[in-house]
């Protein structure tokens, strides 16, 4: 290592032009990167939802709509001419309204009151739409400009519209809050003014060329493009930390500035890679989610883990060679203290915590199982446009395999008899089952009918999401069932978030176990240790339970892409700072009792755990109160709550553990060369 950073060291001119270079080209390439707003397209292709799709897709010409429009206060002649200049509209494909469903020459009096109600009441027209796909933000916009204030827009294309706006801004509004806050935080811990500069732009430089490279997937989700960043940015911070600081160290003993680095560089390559492997673990069980949106953000966060590693070790050394002179004339003195004693008020928590821990860890456990969980952005939708007062309609269509026209007005009669049913438009309904579609024109019948199955359209009352919604996608799918036992297929909005919500929660189970597993192992090696590994996996996953338990017992919901993901990222992103310190109490230990290593443990440690725990909690923090998408901001508030949490239980309750089972920890560690006890002599408490 002290080789290679000796040529790093001989060619950083030409390291750095390297990196810009990189940096760049992918900065260019960002400008290419498709960012995917549908969550229902990374469901995975055996979903029910799918294929449905894949099925309705091949089968009929019509697609499934994604908007609703109301309009307010028209009579049926100007429902009937604001109809046509929604199909008139660039974007817009179809419009479905009464007039497909019934004969608007026959008076309303005597139609079917549920059929009608569903798109005309009140004065009040209800289209049905298909928004051109990709072009939702732009198709909403036209609906809203026509509407002028007349009515609302709301269902998939709508939600995604407002996602898609939101998203856009508060990434950048979001960084431009974190990137001072970071500094400041920089500057208070190091002994430079330029130093933190330094940070920002060997770990900002690997953002750069981490987001560039994701135009080699083609697209990433709004998810990826809004958390990586900042998520990258907060939890590699520490590397450059390391290094500069062991720089200083080595200054400070009197090598020359060459010498000096590249013994930073030897010496804090192996720390670095444990802190940064954790970390890259924690993210690669996200990789493993069946529901992709998991490892779409997993793989763009472990590049992010790969290319700031890479930036720390080599453009950082190169960049500070060139600049080193600054560092030293901007020199300043510690503007915080050094909590070299910090321990003697923490030993008296530790019996309190102990407690508190041991009496929350099961309920938090078993609470966090059972939090009310999210799945899309209806709740935030409804608060931004003011739908929440129980106004919500929903389309799910059921195909249905052909062949029986009575069979399927039995069930259009069925599934009209069920909870929050408003209306089903079948052939056998519409048409009527007495009449052959042979005998009609194709342009009527290829609505309902293709090759081999028959379309339902059912209107619900309900949202796209939540305890009504989901129980009728049931009801529904379990009425067609009873008609057509080999087999139906569901498409719509509820249907979508039904099947997201059933694949993610068979994801929890599997992350979680691949996280765990893999971080201990990589505890295990690190500390050659049975033990150590079970009790820092202990102190993190507590936190961790205690994190996610707080919206059962406070009653709130959380979106569950949040709640999923923030489970691996809190482990791997948290578990360093149990490294750290128990990296120093080992070594302490083979010197020294017991109690006066994690004395000198929690003394050396807490400032860095501190700096690094402030950093990201603060980024969590700013994702939250930046962002108007519900699951970015659910993801930012339990990673900036769980990581102070983390640092709680790593500072007060792991000093406790690593003391009470000091002697398993000796017996259970490879080459522990603990220092051995000693009797306990009166007023003597070093043991």
């Amino acid at each position: 290592m002290e080789r290679f950073a000796g040529a790093v060291i001989r060619h950083r001119r030409a390291v750095i032009a390297v990196f810009i270079a990189a940096a760049i080209l992918s900065a260019v390439l960002f400008t290419a990167v498709q960012v995917n707003y549908n969550m229902a397209e990374y469901l995975p292709p055996h979903a029910q939802s799918t294929e449905a799709l894949t099925v309705l897709s091949e089968e009929f010409p019509q697609a499934m709509p994604n908007a609703d429009v109301t309009l307010r206060g028209v009579s049926l002649a100007e429902a009937l001419a604001f109809k046509q200049k929604l199909a008139a509209l660039e974007h817009v494909r179809e419009v479905l309204w009464l007039d497909d469903a019934a004969d608007l020459a026959v008076p309303l009096e005597m139609g079917e009151r549920e059929l009608i109600e569903t798109y005309y009441k009140g004065g009040d027209a209800k289209y049905s739409l298909v928004i051109a796909k990709g072009f939702e933000k732009e198709g909403v916009r036209e609906i809203r400009e026509l509407l002028g204030g007349r009515g609302a827009v709301t269902g998939d294309a709508a939600e995604i519209e407002y996602v898609q706006t939101a998203t856009g801004t508060e990434v950048v509004k979001a960084m431009i809050i974190l990137i001072p806050i970071i500094l400041f935080i920089l500057v208070m811990s190091t002994n430079s003014w330029i130093e933190p500069l330094l940070f920002v732009a060997a770990i900002g430089m690997s953002v750069v060329i981490n987001m560039g490279t994701n135009a080699f997937s083609g697209s990433v989700s709004f998810l990826t493009n809004a958390v990586t960043p900042i998520l990258q940015l907060a939890v590699s911070l520490d590397y450059a930390i390391f290094l500069l600081h062991s720089f200083g160290d080595h200054r400070k003993g009197g090598d020359s500035v060459e010498d000096a680095m590249r013994k930073a560089v030897k010496e804090s390559f192996s720390t670095v890679a444990a802190s940064a492997s954790t970390t890259l673990f924690g993210f690669m069980a996200l990789l493993f989610m069946d529901f992709e949106i998991g490892a779409d953000l997993g793989l763009s966060l472990v590049k992010g883990i790969l290319f700031s590693f890479v930036s720390v070790m080599v453009f950082l050394p190169a960049l500070t060679m060139c600049v080193y002179k600054v560092i030293d004339k901007t020199h300043h003195r510690d503007l915080i203290p050094t909590f070299s004693n910090v321990y003697k008020v923490f030993r008296k928590l530790a019996v309190p915590a102990l407690l508190i821990v041991a009496l929350l860890i099961v309920p938090s456990f078993l609470g966090q199982s059972r939090t009310d969980f999210s799945y899309g952005y209806q709740s935030a939708f409804d608060s931004m446009t003011g739908q929440g007062n129980g106004e919500h309609a929903t389309v799910m269509v059921l195909l249905v395999p052909r062949g029986d026209i009575y069979k399927e007005e039995s069930l259009g009669n069925d599934l009209l008899a069920l909870p929050h049913v408003t209306s089903v438009m079948s052939y056998a309904r519409t048409v009527g089952a007495g009449i052959p579609p042979g005998y009609l024109d194709s342009s009527v019948t290829e609505q309902f009918y293709s090759e081999n199955y028959a379309r339902l359209v059912v209107g619900t009352d309900t949202p796209s999401e939540g305890t009504e919604a989901f129980a009728a996608v049931e009801a529904i799918t379990e009425a067609a069932e009873r008609y057509y036992p080999e087999g139906v297929y569901s498409v719509g909005q509820s249907a979508n978030l039904y099947d997201i919500k059933t694949v993610v929660q068979k994801d929890n189970q599997l992350t979680n176990l691949i996280a765990i597993l893999t971080i201990f192992l990589v505890l295990a090696v690190t500390f050659r240790s049975a033990s150590l590994p079970l009790i820092l996996l202990l102190t993190i996953e507590a936190a961790i339970w205690i994190n996610l338990s707080i919206p059962y017992f406070t009653g709130t919901s959380i979106n569950y892409i949040g709640y999923l993901i923030l489970n691996t990222v809190q482990l791997g992103a948290t578990v360093d700072y149990a490294i750290l310190l128990t990296v120093s109490y080992t070594r302490n230990r083979q010197t020294m009792p017991k109690r006066e290593a994690a004395h000198k443990a929690l003394g050396t440690s807490f400032r860095s755990i501190l700096v690094s725990a402030v950093t990201l909690s603060a980024a969590g923090f700013t994702l939250a109160g930046t962002s108007s998408n519900p699951l970015i901001a659910d993801i930012g508030i339990l990673l900036g709550r769980g990581t102070l949490l983390s640092m709680l239980m790593v500072l007060v309750f792991l000093p406790a553990m690593l003391t009470i089972f000091d002697r398993v920890i000796a017996k259970s560690t490879w080459k522990s060369k603990f220092l051995p006890g000693r009797k306990t002599i009166k007023g003597d408490e070093s043991k």
